[in-house]
């Protein structure tokens, strides 16, 4: 019997919980339960399956990533607010030894100054960004690919 590899972590930063509703325009409609169903889909025809998850909390993420790196096989994370101040995020991406690929709704260089630099751009091996719900199957494809490697 094949054995089922270990899940991809796909992990959401603050505010999130409120897409669908929460500027349309720069984020789209699709809601964190769609992104949730879409991802899980697109995991299983690669043929894994993801933990998907969204917190408010900095110390909650970085528990969660911690958790990736002994129970999942890759990262992918939207740390949306998180993403441009995180230090202590940035501390425990470092660490991992798992692919991490950064993903964003929205594309942060062409929004407010303060969301040009990325802490989990210095860890991450690939960022995916401005392609909406998009850039979340693109970051499965890509992980996919980088665990077959």
């Amino acid at each position: 019997m094949e054995r089922m590899p270990k899940p991809i972590y796909v992990l959401n930063g603050p505010n999130l919980n409120l897409l669908g509703t929460r500027q349309p325009e720069i984020y789209g409609t699709t809601t964190l339960d769609e992104l949730a169903s879409r991802c899980e889909a697109k995991a299983k025809a690669l043929g894994y399956a993801v933990v998907f998850r969204q917190t408010n909390h900095e110390g909650e993420l970085v528990d969660w990533v911690q958790e990736a790196n002994r129970e999942g096989c890759a990262l992918i994370l939207n740390a949306a607010a998180y993403t441009h101040t995180s230090i202590a995020l940035y501390d425990v991406l470092v660490t991992l030894g798992v692919p991490v690929i950064e993903v964003h709704l929205s594309n942060p260089h062409a929004r407010d100054v303060f969301r040009r630099h990325s802490y989990v751009s210095l860890a991450a091996k690939g960022v995916i960004m401005g392609l909406g719900a998009a850039g979340y199957d693109l970051s499965l494809e890509a992980v996919a690919g980088l665990l077959k490697q």
